[in-house]
């Protein structure tokens, strides 16, 4: 009966369907959006429950410290900056950076809608240093930003960096600033996958750590950090809003002080 249900309900559907306007098809797509979400996306938990994936200002201080490479230094400064998903910055082509304004456009991975954002002035003067350093080798890649090493051993066709392999440099400009942290080991459900070890800090982490500083520089707006975020669900952006773990500490200890000089002041009455 439980497998019969869905197929029922499947068969009903797309008799249906055909019969319904497109507002009513909307509506209804809508309602199952709803219903999912409520049901499977609000009951899951990370397996890293609630530790901030992001880094801290000490943490990012050192990871730039170690960046010898001015290409990854830009790189991983746009994702810091302007909280870029990793399939997003590799692509940027200098055709996209308006230099009169310093606007940015870009086609979100997620939504795949066109976006624009300002670059900040000292990323932006970081960007015009790196195209005049490196003009031959932008020319050569089509316009692309972060183009790829010409090694010789590469397959790929596409003239830019592989995410897989700015992922490998990200690790070990993490592990050379000494700020590496293992937090688990991955639930492996096909045998024959290498059990991995489930690193705290990944190339993520520079968005979950531009999109909490840029909320705190707003007070904590979240409508406008979502739209920093090109989230078009704020509930989304506040899973990206960390508490520094000092700010939280000395938040329990305000409190718990308070609570204390309180029942001072009762008992002395």
């Amino acid at each position: 009966m439980a497998t019969s249900e869905p197929l029922k309900i499947e068969e009903q559907l797309k008799k249906e369907m055909p019969n319904l306007s497109k507002h009513e098809l909307e509506g209804l797509s809508h309602t199952i959006r709803e219903y999912y979400t409520a049901t499977y996306k609000s009951n899951h938990v990370p397996k890293y429950g609630h530790l901030n994936k992001g880094f801290d200002e000490w943490q990012i201080q050192n990871f730039f410290r170690v960046i010898d490479k001015p290409k990854y230094r830009l790189l991983f400064g746009y994702m810091a900056n302007l909280g870029f998903r990793i399939g997003e910055v590799i692509q940027i082509n200098i055709n996209q950076i308006d230099f009169k304004t310093r606007e940015l456009k870009l086609r979100s991975e997620k939504s795949g809608k066109l976006d624009s954002l300002i670059v900040p002035i000292q990323l932006f003067k970081e960007t015009a240093e790196f195209i005049r350093a490196n003009q031959e080798e932008i020319e050569k890649a089509e316009g692309y930003l972060f183009f790829r090493e010409q090694n010789g051993h590469s397959l790929r066709v596409a003239p830019y960096l592989e995410q897989n392999y700015v992922r490998k440099v990200f690790r070990q400009y993490v592990q050379r600033a000494n700020i590496d942290e293992v937090y688990d080991v991955s639930d492996e459900s096909n045998s024959k996958r290498k059990i991995r070890q489930l690193h705290l800090l990944t190339t993520h982490s520079l968005r979950h750590f531009a999109i909490t500083r840029f909320a705190r520089s707003t007070n904590g707006n979240v409508v406008l950090a979502s739209k920093f975020a090109r989230h078009s669900d704020p509930n989304t952006t506040l899973r990206y809003i960390h508490t520094d773990k000092h700010e939280l500490y000395e938040a329990i200890d305000n409190i718990n002080t308070g609570d204390i000089d309180a029942l001072k002041k009762r008992l002395i009455k």
